[in-house]
């Protein structure tokens, strides 16, 4: 029996759950990339522009350049700035709880994705022990009349089972592994900007807040 035949048999529910885990690991993924895609920048220069408007004193500049990045970075850039005249200590207090909006942010849904990469293979064994079950069902009914060609094919079957959440789980797994390796690359962006961030505002003459 082909994976489609059996998709169409009592027994491959399990084959449905595989294949409706593995559209909703592909939708997540396409979302969570394209939103690391939009949220890491290159924050050297960036900040470089920044740092420029700032020894200018224009500060209303800083904060639309901040306002027209996208990102996390961009944001802890524009917290630091709209905190500059209430000292180091605030400034960074105020980046530290903005970057705990942020992270949360950036790590939404990720569970789900290693969820699925968890029970992907679960479901598919649960298939092929189904499948087994139902193929000895079928040799006890035939007796002595079994033939070794129908055990064969009935174990055939069980294992697509196994194969197709195989087949999901580690596509999935390894797309999970890249999505946390970005986040982790914008957390560490996000770290050292706002340690630079923090300096620009204090060292340089910003004018304060009106």
């Amino acid at each position: 029996m082909s994976f489609v035949q059996l998709l169409f048999t009592k027994e491959g529910l399990a084959l449905w759950l595989i294949l409706l885990a593995s559209a909703v690991a592909l939708v997540v993924f396409i979302e969570r990339f394209l939103h690391c895609h939009r949220a890491q920048i290159n924050s050297t220069e960036f900040l470089n522009g920044v740092r420029n408007v700032l020894r200018r004193k224009n500060v209303v500049e800083a904060i639309a350049i901040c306002d027209a990045t996208p990102g996390p970075v961009a944001r802890l850039v524009k917290t630091a700035i709209l905190n500059r005249d209430h000292g180091r200590e605030r400034i960074r207090e105020a980046i530290e709880e903005a970057g705990l909006i942020e992270v949360p942010q950036l790590e939404q849904k990720l569970n789900l994705l290693a969820t699925i990469a968890q029970l992907a293979p679960l479901l598919g064994l649960f298939g092929t022990v189904l499948g087994l079950m139902e193929v000895f069902h079928q040799m006890q009914g035939k007796g002595l009349s079994a033939h070794v060609g129908d055990l064969a094919d009935g174990v055939k079957t069980a294992l697509i089972y196994s194969a197709a959440g195989l087949a999901v789980a580690i596509p999935v797994h390894a797309g999970y592994n890249y999505l946390v390796s970005r986040v982790n690359a914008i957390v560490l962006d996000m770290e050292r900007a706002a340690t630079e961030i923090a300096n620009i505002v204090t060292d340089t003459d910003v004018p304060p807040a009106p």
